[in-house]
């Protein structure tokens, strides 16, 4: 699936080419109903945690979650027909985009677009984001930290390699429990910093000198130490784990 920084990539890009464009919005595959959308202007794009939202003149917010499969094909020429199977093409001057297999694409009626916002917790990428709000949720999660950090609910656009790596780089256990506001800050200023970077880059970067690398994340070994890395099943994920980095709680 993924992760919220691939998702901001996406939302970075297409707001700098189609924003301020009026659209031609069209669904392939017929299962979105685009009338609303077509031949109006997109005022922006953005993300939160792993949604992205367009804010189309007098339309209701379009709403798209990538799920694990979903990806977006981007043409600098508009002309080149879709794929029978694209689910949403939004198309501008000199580009179009077009979307493939996401769990959800759809608008948001009503106070839709408010219950979205209402249900995710504060995401490391948004700069509207609140650092204590997000040290009091982690802090107030029940069970193991590794569990509440794919939670989307206590923060947004985690997945299991940013787990992985940010828990890592805390020397955290990620079966570790009741992490107290010191380690909550300490992961969560990680998770700005280094999402930033995975953003940028367009993968998950825990280690600038080596962006290509990961600590623990799919690796059988530690690659700070050469230790075995640690692994089970945890919040329905494979938690990846050093145990002389990440001593057991």
């Amino acid at each position: 699936m993924p992760e919220g920084h691939l998702v901001h990539r996406y939302a970075r890009e297409q707001h700098a080419a189609l924003a301020g464009q009026v659209l031609a919005a069209s669904s392939p595959q017929g299962r979105l109903d685009t009338g609303p959308y077509d031949g109006r202007r997109l005022r922006a794009v953005e993300a939160y945690g792993k949604h992205l939202l367009y804010h189309v003149d007098d339309a209701p917010a379009l709403h798209v979650h990538l799920g694990m499969r979903g990806l977006f094909l981007r043409h600098d020429d508009p002309a080149v027909p879709p794929r029978g199977g694209v689910r949403l093409r939004l198309a501008g001057a000199g580009v179009a985009y077009d979307l493939i297999a996401p769990i959800r694409c759809e608008p948001l009626p009503g106070d839709g677009e408010r219950a979205l916002r209402a249900s995710l917790g504060p995401d490391p990428l948004r700069a509207d984001a609140d650092a204590e709000e997000a040290v009091r949720r982690l802090g107030a999660a029940r069970g193991a930290v590794g569990a509440a950090l794919l939670d989307q609910a206590v923060w947004a656009g985690l997945g299991n390699a940013w787990r992985a790596e940010l828990l890592f780089l805390a020397g955290l256990d990620p079966d570790a429990r009741a992490v107290g506001p010191a380690p909550a800050r300490r992961l969560w200023e990680l998770a700005v910093g280094y999402l930033a970077l995975g953003r940028d880059a367009g993968q998950v970067v825990s280690d600038p000198a080596a962006p290509d690398e990961r600590w623990v994340y799919k690796r059988p070994t530690c690659r700070r130490c050469g230790a075995r890395v640690r692994t089970w099943q945890l919040g329905g994920r494979t938690a990846y784990a050093c145990p002389v980095d990440q001593p057991a709680a």
